[in-house]
Order: structure tokens, then sequence, then C-alpha cells
């Protein structure tokens, strides 16, 4: 993996260990060479993972559209600060220089980046790890969820193993520089 797209929330969130568990992201992907693209903010855990990988010497691509650039406050000491017109060309942008995709603690745009990323993988449309870095237990009830779709039938058992879990940055990136996506047959 060059590159690994970071979804999270543009706000800390409740607890300072989300915080803490960006900036160890941050900081390992910039460790092990992988570059971080994101959402372009400086604010919240985005800010807080870029602001480790840059401390830490890593490159980091923000993405960022025009009508978020006063609302987000773009980060303006990236290695590479894209501006796109919308939400869409912001994720096609990501999903395009990203080998990898992590969604840590974030609110409704970052579930929605994260879905986005999941389903074209079990379509086919890429072959890339995807991954949820559960600080505090926080994607505990959609893990519940996602076992609860395979159960139901509506998401076959072998995507079961596409969401890599954990509560470690360096355990999911070694997750994800060992996966291997199931067959894709029907």
């Amino acid at each position: 993996m060059k590159r690994v797209a970071v979804y999270c929330g543009a706000s800390p969130g409740a607890s300072s260990e989300y915080a803490a568990a960006a900036a160890e992201l941050g900081a390992e992907l910039a460790q092990r060479g992988i570059g971080l693209v994101y959402g372009g903010s400086r604010t919240g855990l985005m800010g807080v993972v870029a602001d480790a990988a840059l401390q830490h010497g890593g490159e980091v691509i923000g993405v960022l559209p025009t009508h978020l650039a006063k609302r987000e406050i773009a980060h303006q000491q990236l290695t590479k600060l894209i501006s796109v017109d919308s939400m869409h060309e912001r994720k096609h942008q990501m999903m395009e220089l990203a080998d990898g995709f992590i969604a840590a603690p974030g609110g409704a745009g970052t579930m929605e980046e994260y879905f986005e990323v999941i389903t074209w993988s079990q379509i086919g449309l890429h072959r890339k790890p995807c991954g949820l870095l559960n600080v505090k237990g926080y994607y505990d009830p959609l893990i519940h969820f996602f076992e609860h779709m395979v159960n139901e039938r509506f998401v076959p058992a072998r995507y079961a193993k596409l969401n890599l879990v954990s509560d470690s940055p360096e355990e999911l990136l070694r997750l994800m520089q060992h996966f291997q996506h199931p067959d894709n047959s029907n």
C-alpha cells in the first residue's frame, strides 16, 4: 500500500481517546512510508491525523470541496491540497488516490464514505482493503449490524471478511497489508 484514505470526524468527538488514536494512526502511516489521503480539513480528527502524519515526515494529501473550505477550514501545511467542486468528486478522488480505506470514529459523512467503499468492494469495482479503527468500541454496533446483514442473507457470508477491524492502528494496518479479497463470483 502506497496510500491509505482515512475517513473520520471534522470534530474531535466526546473522548480524548479518539484524538489519541487518530494521532497514532497518522504517525503509524508515516513511519511505514504510507501516504495519507483524507478530507483536507485542519479541524477535528481530520486535523489530528494529518498533523501527526506530517510531524512524522509523511505524505499528506487533502481533498476538500470548495463549499467546505471555510466550514471545515482547509489545512494549509499539507503535501498537497486538492480542491474539488463536490462531495462526489472528493470521494472519487480519494478512492483513486488510495490503496486502502480506514474509517476512524466520525459521523454520518464518515459512514457514507465508508459504506460506499465497502459496497464498491462487494460489487468488484475495487479489491482494496477496508478497515474500521474501533476506538473504545465505537464501531461495535456497526460490526453487529454487518453480522446481522449477513445472517439475514442480504450480504453473502464471504463478504463478512471485507471489514477489517481493530482498535490498534498498527494491527489494522498489518491486517490491511495482508488482506486478500474474497472471490467475487456469485
